[in-house]
Formats: structure tokens, C-alpha cells, sequence
């Protein structure tokens, strides 16, 4: 049985930040605790054209915000380019990623459902400081139910 939820707010600036593995940054906005394990809330802030490899999540679905800048999602066999209050939808199970296009900062609004995917960044953190070994992030993955598939979204060509 879950526990109940009890009402809570976040004010501008609350959370715990973190590095990515990709370089950019996650601020943990609500995690399992928080919200008795019904989902998490995540801000990226991600430099201009990062975005994480192809990736399956095998434990929670994912649904991704635009607060600035312009990205690309690929979700299954769907690829979406979105502006400033767009948003996207992945589903448990289905290789996706995303990308930052633009050439400034962009931020995005995360929310899993269940929780847990904070698990996933806090293990990652605490391979750092320092170069990261290749099998100990691949197990922060599986632990997490998180797994590579594939390379990041290839960049437009804007010729």
C-alpha cells in the first residue's frame, strides 16, 4: 500500500542539483519520498546540442516539457521537434532520447510516473568526481532500470 500524498510546493530554485552523464545539469525537483513514490519531477538545463544516447526505460514513463529552447524527441518510431511549451510523451518500454537544437541553454520540465528515476542521477553522481568507468555506469543503468540502446539524435541539417 502507498503511502498517502500529502499537498506540497516547490518554490523557484528548491532541489537538489546534479551533473548528467551527458555534461549538463538535473535538478531534482520531486522525488520518490516527496510524493510517495508516484512520480518524480526533474529540470534539465542542457548546453547547446546535448541530449542523451538512445535509452529504454523499463520501469516508468516519461513525459518531457520545453521551458526554453527548441528540442527534438524521438520516442519509438516518432520523432518530434518542439518549441517553447511543447511537449512529448515516451511510454515504458520505448527507446527514446532527446536533444537540445538550438545553439543557447535550453531547459526542460521531466515527470516520471511511478518514481524513481532521481535513483538514476544520484547513483551517476556518485561516480563523480573523476573519470567514470564505463561498467560501473552501465550497472547504475541496470539498477535503475535504465538502458543504452543506441547513439544520441543526429543534429539537423540546417544548410
Amino acid at each position: 500500500m502507498t503511502a498517502a500524498v500529502k499537498p506540497f510546493a516547490v518554490q523557484p530554485g528548491e532541489g537538489r542539483s546534479l551533473a548528467t552523464p551527458t555534461g549538463s545539469s538535473v535538478t531534482i525537483k520531486v522525488d520518490s519520498g516527496t510524493s510517495a513514490g508516484t512520480l518524480t519531477v526533474l529540470e534539465f538545463v542542457t548546453e547547446p546540442k546535448d541530449g542523451p544516447p538512445l535509452h529504454v526505460h523499463r520501469n516508468d514513463d516519461e513525459l518531457w516539457w520545453v521551458l526554453e529552447g527548441e528540442y527534438r524527441f524521438r520516442a519509438g518510431d516518432a520523432e518530434f521537434d518542439l518549441p517553447q511549451g511543447g511537449m512529448a510523451f515516451g511510454p515504458r518500454g520505448t527507446p527514446h532520447c532527446f536533444r537540445n537544437l538550438g545553439d543557447t541553454t535550453g531547459r526542460l520540465l521531466v515527470i516520471t510516473t511511478p518514481a524513481g528515476l532521481e535513483r538514476y542521477f544520484e547513483g551517476f553522481a556518485g561516480l563523480l568526481p573523476g573519470p567514470v568507468d564505463p561498467d560501473a555506469f552501465a550497472e547504475v543503468g541496470r539498477a535503475n532500470g535504465i538502458e543504452i540502446v543506441g547513439p544520441p539524435l543526429a543534429l539537423p541539417d540546417r544548410s
